[in-house]
């Protein structure tokens, strides 16, 4: 089932600004929604923005007398709502520190409460929690919103496009942050990367592909841009949840499927029902999650607590890169030395056909809107101009280490 995009969050007013502790009692602010240009939001008293102001200040050691003892026990309160399961390995991880982190870098000045999926919406109704302020904040795929807002993949994973490290380049860079937040404008909301489970493996294979034609009728679990190559390459794509991807490869529903890495994928137990595992995963090679954010509550903030959640979700992004990279080749080795699964890379005149598919399918998401133009655009830029120092710098070194 499709869920609606919420309109843009305008005249109107917004939960969402947190609560307010002082001294053992709540008091719940509300205001009416300002532009980000605003110096303080619209309905909030000069007793209540100095207040704000003060706590900004006293946190950079500036505001001097005006820090109260009241001020210094204040604590703002917000809500996360998420996708994912709870302690969903890789994303669903990367969210609870995200929490962790903001607490930590803002001394318990500021707490961010985790909701998993279903806790206080449903995963496929995050987006529009967090533009509607039912939470100030979310954390998801880019992917998820594809339906809705097909540009968002950029910003999560594209066949053949840039991998973590390329992909982070591009958004701090090479103005791939700007045309995110042009973006999700319209619908009140701040994104932010909040983590990375890095590239994918290819799929698991009940039987081996030699030729194009073995992908003629192929029934595969594969989801967003790559199930669309796969299906303009003559395979059937199934979406099923996670749980029921193994069995259906048991009983034959599925003749092939991907997932996520070595680690998630050994521990779903694909290695028990197939031996056989295609690289690279060319429909994922970069594995970004996002940060939702309210923007009139972030709007609201002192300067130093938008800084706290800026570096949170920095921190958990090199966090997550090197977590994934570090499990994904132990798992990788347990997957080869252990359980005596092949690893085979996907024929030439295969590979061909499915970068050529997927330069179509990915230039098709320019002609859906103005900024879906201007984002590709930028993203093909970015990954004509990271290539050849990614071809010197890694493919060769690589290389090199190879006996």
């Amino acid at each position: 089932m499709k869920h609606r995009l919420a309109p843009p969050v305008r005249r109107r007013h917004v939960q969402g600004h947190g609560t307010f502790r002082r001294h053992g009692s709540r008091r719940r602010m509300k205001h009416r929604k300002t532009s980000s240009s605003s110096s303080r939001p619209s309905g909030v008293t000069r007793r209540g923005a100095l207040g704000l102001a003060g706590l900004g200040l006293s946190s950079l050691g500036l505001a001097g007398g005006l820090a109260t003892p009241a001020l210094a026990q204040t604590t703002i309160e917000w809500k996360m709502v998420t996708t994912w399961p709870a302690d969903q390995p890789g994303p669903g991880v990367s969210a609870s520190r995200i929490c962790d982190t903001i607490a930590r870098l803002s001394g318990g000045r500021m707490r961010v409460r985790l909701f998993p999926a279903g806790g206080l919406v449903a995963g496929g109704e995050v987006f529009d929690a967090v533009s509607a302020g039912t939470a100030q904040m979310g954390h998801a795929s880019p992917a998820f919103w594809q339906d809705r807002l097909p540009a968002a993949v950029f910003f999560s994973a594209v066949p053949f496009g840039l991998l973590p490290y390329e992909h982070v380049t591009w958004l701090e860079q090479g103005g791939g942050m700007g045309l995110w937040e042009r973006l999700y404008a319209p619908f009140g909301i701040k994104p932010l990367m909040g983590g990375n489970s890095g590239p994918q493996l290819g799929g698991w294979f009940m039987r081996p592909v030699m030729s194009l034609e073995d992908l003629r009728g192929l029934r595969i679990r594969m989801t967003g841009l790559g199930g669309e190559v796969m299906r303009r390459l003559g395979a059937t794509p199934v979406s099923l949840p996670p749980a029921e991807i193994v069995p259906a490869l048991q009983s034959g529903l599925l003749d092939a499927a991907e997932f996520l890495g070595p680690e998630a994928d050994r521990a779903m137990g694909f290695q028990n029902v197939s031996k056989l595992c295609y690289t690279p995963g060319f429909h994922e090679p970069n594995g970004a999650s996002e940060t939702l954010i309210n923007q009139v509550a972030y709007d609201g903030l002192p300067d130093d607590l938008k800084g706290v959640i800026v570096a949170a979700c920095r921190m958990e992004t090199l966090h997550s890169i090197a977590e994934s990279a570090w499990r994904n080749s132990e798992a990788l080795r347990q997957l080869v030395g252990e359980d005596g699964v092949e690893l085979r890379r996907f024929p030439q005149p295969v590979m061909q056909a499915l970068q050529t598919t997927s330069k179509d399918v990915v230039g098709a998401l320019a002609n859906t809107g103005d900024v879906a133009r201007d984002i590709h655009a930028s993203y093909i830029r970015a990954l004509e101009r990271l290539t050849p120092w990614s071809e010197v710098s890694d493919r060769q070194m690589l290389d090199g280490r190879t006996p």
